[in-house]
């Protein structure tokens, strides 16, 4: 027998999905920079939400797939997703109590960790230079959090995912 109810594994792992979906999905060259780390966000989610059900290891696996779907060096989102949802796993019944909105600007905190690790390491491998493009994720990931907290509470409700 598995450690959770099969309606959970595939209710986070569609969840999951469609945020790589959503993380890969071509935008117009103008608000391409405003796309929310829509991975990140979900996970962040069900780390919150259910922790004991998504965690460390689902993010790494997660990363790893963005990896291959983005081609990128193999690991760089993978450590980027693991060390803030290690962090909001740490923290989260802090995180539970804190209203909506609160959460967003923690949201945007490991959002921002999460892009800095990702140019670190991509400085690291071929010295890329960064441009204030590249943090607009981060404000849209903390303006789209609420949305898609309640969203994802409503369909963790809905299909009873324990």
């Amino acid at each position: 027998m598995s450690a959770f109810p099969l309606r959970s594994r595939l209710g986070i792992m569609a969840s999951l999905a469609l945020a790589l979906i959503l993380s890969i999905l071509p935008l117009p060259d103008m608000i391409a920079p405003f796309r929310p780390d829509w991975l990140l966000v979900t996970l962040l989610y069900w780390t919150i939400a259910l922790p004991h059900r998504a965690n460390v290891g689902t993010a790494f696996v997660a990363g790893l797939l963005l990896d291959l779907l983005l081609g990128s060096v193999l690991g760089v989102r993978a450590l980027a997703l693991v060390i803030p949802v290690y962090l909001a796993a740490s923290q989260f019944q802090r995180m539970r109590n804190y209203s909506v909105w609160q959460q967003a600007f923690v949201v945007g905190g490991l959002a921002m960790l999460n892009k800095l690790l990702i140019f670190w390491t991509g400085y690291l491998n071929s010295a890329i230079q960064v441009d204030y493009h590249y943090f607009w994720s981060i404000v849209s990931s903390m303006v789209f959090w609420p949305w898609i907290f309640l969203l994802l509470r409503k369909c963790r409700r809905q299909f009873a995912l324990t």
